[in-house]
Order: C-alpha cells, then structure tokens, then sequence
C-alpha cells in the first residue's frame, strides 16, 4: 500500500517530518469516500516524491475534530506545516493531478509571509 495512516499517535511525526503531505479524511461507511479511494492511490503511484496519508475519521474523532471536518471525503495538503489546501468532496483524477500541480507551485515564503501577516493582524485586532 502506498499511503501511510495517519492517527493521533504518529500525525506529528509524519506532517512535521515531511514538507509535502496529502491528507484523504475518510470513513469506511462513505460511499464518495469508497470512489475517491482508488484515484488517491493511483496518484501516490505517480507522485512518489509526495507522502499521501489517510484518516479513518471513525477511528481517529480526535484528528478530524482538530482540523474541524465536517463532511468526508475531505482532502488536505500540508507544505512546510502549512495546511495549503482544504476541500470536501471526491475529485476526479485530473482535478487532484491539478491541484498537487498547484500547491507544487506556491512560493511558500510567500505563503508563509502572508500566514505571519495574517496572524498578526488578527493579534492586533482580537481586542476590538
């Protein structure tokens, strides 16, 4: 099998450990989850360079309830643990090609500037 499980246990070790992770939050119940299973594989097995992890959401509450998923198949990609891109819903193979294509591409001194900036400003604005 060419994705690695995620759990509570070993998440940290995994995300921090490397700087390119696709995350699949799934259940075993979940029809859309069950289609876009096999298009996650097959894309592992093209971006061998990429980590792709899995999270049974019935198995781990305490991680899909940290990353607030409310509805699965949910996909995540972490870079440099930033979580880049979030979005419910099974996609077809070439819209995930297009997506890892993107997160590739990102500059991500300027994700992590603009993350930074972010913060800050909602330091300064949490009093208001």
């Amino acid at each position: 099998m060419s994705t690695v499980e995620l759990t509570k246990d070993n998440f940290d070790e995994i995300v921090s450990g490397n700087d390119f992770v696709l995350i699949d939050f799934w259940a075993e119940w979940c029809g859309p989850c069950k289609q876009f299973g096999p298009v996650f594989e097959r894309s592992s097995d093209k971006n061998d360079d990429l980590v792709y992890a899995k999270v049974d959401t019935e198995a781990q509450p305490e991680l899909a309830a940290a990353f607030q998923i409310q509805s699965i198949p949910t996909l995540m990609i972490v870079r440099e643990n930033i979580a880049v891109f979030s979005q419910p819903g099974a996609l077809p193979e070439e819209a995930l090609e297009d997506v890892i294509g993107q997160a590739r591409n990102l500059d991500m001194d300027e994700v992590r500037s603009s993350v930074e900036e972010a913060q800050q400003q909602e330091g300064q604005g949490g009093g208001e």
